[in-house]
């Protein structure tokens, strides 16, 4: 048969760069070659000397294993990855690790790897050029036009993620999104008809796809008039139905397993040289086939020509025009800073009673009448968790053009789209649900903090505060995980005003996503000095002290920071020399200069206690092996809040008793 040679340098410098680091997935590569052939070559628009040219298409490789594909075509068209970099490929340091990273690949557009996150970050890719796209345009000015594509395999497709963020896709009628499927039938484990049965064609009907069937992947030729079509519907989602072959290419391990994640074997890439007609030495390749893929000039023609049509939209909306690059730069508003710090302010002269997912909403409110980039969301639980706020308009099928997003009862999807809109540009996004559940979006926070981005997360009914739903529905071991994250700032007001200096920090954080953990019950407000309101954005300060070097500290946190506040009372009374600190934040706090620290909790000062309704383990290491914490090591009950407190000793009485034992 014939091979496309253009296809060809992909499969080579795959097999190569995987069988230089002992180490890879050379199958994919090799099987969607002719598949990214033809979208690269045929379709996609983009500037390789400006990966952030804000209207490029973008490209998100879903199955990640796959990565020396997305690398060669990098290289290939003229991005900044040189053929020494994709000699290092899986080596320290490289800009070619084993999966795409987003931040260290120049073009890579997410980090995938998870299987299923990927088209799920595509989905948030594509609603964010949507509504983008409703909110810029006008009448012969489409600054933003472009397409999502995504690559994916069977692994995605059997993943749970797939089916709530495609649903999602379809349902909204996201037209500008073309996923295109690898469809092989091969995973690690060999053929997978024995555990991937699913009829997918109609399975994307049913979500409101448009499905194209394309009988051999491995010809550009029917992978390009596939794409065409894909693109002539601009009411649904396209997913293309690529029959390939794994490993195309390998006489002995094409169409096997045995290609998918290994080395194909030096005799092995000989034969297949042979087999495609690949006569060029490893990691060479020719000058006419890199002349034939070099999309320099080309993408800076498309640039150009996005450049002049957005200046005269400057011209004609300059107020637009200023705003669309302010937010695609990610800046925020000038002067926002100054208004949060007053805002908070003025909440601690005005104090309420409230649950903080009120005070979460109220500061939604404030933030959303200044930040037009916000995008919010709930699955499938905005009333309870309050993340509408007065700005709040709802997106609806094919009626893109609102910025709250109903996501469904679809956690994982939600937070893996939040990281796909965020990573487009041009929003600031957040979504909420049950801090029980933000189990089933784990995976996808991870992916914010591992590339980076700002993303936040709002779990609302925090504590066995649930009351009468019961042990399924109350967080135990949760806050406590997710502090174990790494980049990932974990909130936890105990008020009105501690909520809102959180979401200021969270609406600031350019470096890594965070999340805001709230109550369902009513929170009395502390008393605070303006200075106090202020050290709340360093994570743990003093909220109450006493004369001279204290006899206890006691920690305090979320709705346990009032039972602390009114046990040092009663203990001072008694006698005792008692300081109470507030700890919103562990990882903020931590990240304050010793001499900080030491003045919150000074080393001399042994006698410590530590108060949150949760599981104990993580709070040692400010109390010590000395110290005690009066928390929660097992699950929950049904029963009032308040009964509940109760029975698991968080009372102020019990509180002191526990305080007094470490005096």
């Amino acid at each position: 048969m014939a091979y496309n040679e253009y296809a060809n340098a992909i499969r080579a410098l795959s097999m190569d760069a995987v069988q230089k680091a002992n180490s890879g997935h050379p199958g994919a590569p090799l099987g969607m070659a002719d598949m990214a052939e033809a979208l690269w070559r045929g379709f996609l628009r983009h500037n390789p000397k400006n990966p952030k040219w804000p209207n490029r298409d973008r490209f998100v490789l879903s199955n990640g294993h796959a990565s020396m594909l997305i690398y060669s075509l990098l290289h290939l068209t003229g991005y900044d990855l040189s053929i020494e970099d994709i000699k290092q490929f899986r080596q320290l340091g490289s800009k070619t690790p084993g999966h795409p990273e987003y931040g260290e690949v120049p073009g890579v557009e997410t980090t995938t790897g998870p299987l299923g996150q990927g088209i799920a970050n595509a989905v948030g890719m594509a609603l964010a050029e949507a509504v983008l796209a409703q909110q810029f345009n006008r009448e012969g000015y489409d600054i933003v036009d472009h397409y999502t594509y995504a690559f994916l395999g069977d692994g995605c497709l059997m993943e749970g993620i797939s089916h709530e963020a495609c649903s999602l896709a379809g349902t909204l009628g996201l037209g500008k999104l073309i996923a295109l499927y690898d469809s092989n039938g091969i995973s690690i484990d060999g053929e997978v008809k024995n555990w991937f049965g699913d009829d997918t064609a109609e399975r994307f009907k049913a979500y409101h796809w448009q499905v194209i069937d394309v009988a051999d992947g491995n010809d550009s030729e029917q992978v390009r008039a596939a794409i065409k079509l894909a693109q002539a519907d601009k009411d649904h989602p396209s997913l293309i139905v690529c029959h390939t072959q794994i490993g195309h290419g390998s006489p002995n391990k094409g169409g096997k397993s045995s290609s998918h994640g290994a080395p194909l074997g030096e005799d092995e890439i000989a034969l297949t040289r042979k087999a495609i007609g690949w006569d060029y030495p490893p990691f060479e390749i020719p000058e006419h086939i890199y002349k034939g893929w070099n999309a320099v000039e080309k993408g800076a023609q498309l640039e150009s020509e996005w450049n002049a049509l957005f200046d005269k939209y400057a011209a004609a909306y300059p107020d637009l025009a200023a705003e669309f690059k302010r937010r695609m730069a990610g800046e925020l508003p000038a002067g926002l800073h100054e208004k949060a710090r007053q805002f908070a302010q003025d909440l601690q002269k005005n104090p309420a009673k409230i649950a903080t997912r009120k005070a979460g909403q109220n500061a939604l409110d404030f933030f959303g009448a200044m930040l037009p980039e916000f995008i919010g969301g709930s699955a499938d639980l905005a009333p309870s968790n309050l993340t509408m706020n007065k700005a709040s308009v709802s997106i609806a099928p094919h009626v893109i053009n609102g910025n709250y997003i109903h996501w469904g009862v679809r956690e994982f999807a939600m937070a893996a789209c939040m990281n796909g809109i965020l990573l487009h540009g041009g929003f600031r996004p957040y979504g909420g649900t049950f801090l029980i559940f933000s189990e089933y979006a784990r995976n996808a926070i991870r992916m914010s903090a591992l590339m980076k981005i700002p993303t936040v997360y709002v779990f609302t009914h925090d504590s066995i505060g649930v009351g009468e739903d019961g042990p399924t529905h109350e967080p135990i071991e949760q806050t406590a995980t997710l502090r174990l994250v790494p980049n990932l700032d974990t909130w936890r007001p105990c008020d009105q005003v501690e909520t809102a200096v959180a979401w200021t920090h969270m609406v600031e954080r350019k470096d890594g996503p965070s999340d805001i953990v709230l109550t369902r019950q009513g929170l009395e407000q502390l008393d605070r000095t303006e200075a106090q309101v202020d050290a709340i954005a360093k994570g743990g300060y003093v909220l109450k002290d006493c004369d001279g070097t204290p006899d206890l500290i006691i920690i305090g946190t979320g709705s346990e920071t009032a039972l602390a506040y009114h046990a040092a009372e009663k203990l001072t009374a008694e006698g005792k020399k008692v300081r109470v600190v507030s700890m919103p934040c562990a990882e903020v706090f931590d990240r304050q200069d010793c001499a900080y620290k030491e003045s919150v909790l000074p080393k001399a000062v042994r006698a410590r206690v530590a108060v949150e309704a949760g599981v104990t383990a993580d709070w040692y290491k400010y109390v010590g092996l000395d110290g005690a914490v009066l928390g929660l090591d097992t699950y929950g009950a049904s029963a009032p809040a308040n009964q509940l407190f109760e029975k698991f000793g968080f009372t102020v009485d019990n509180l002191v008793k526990v305080c007094k034992s470490v005096l």
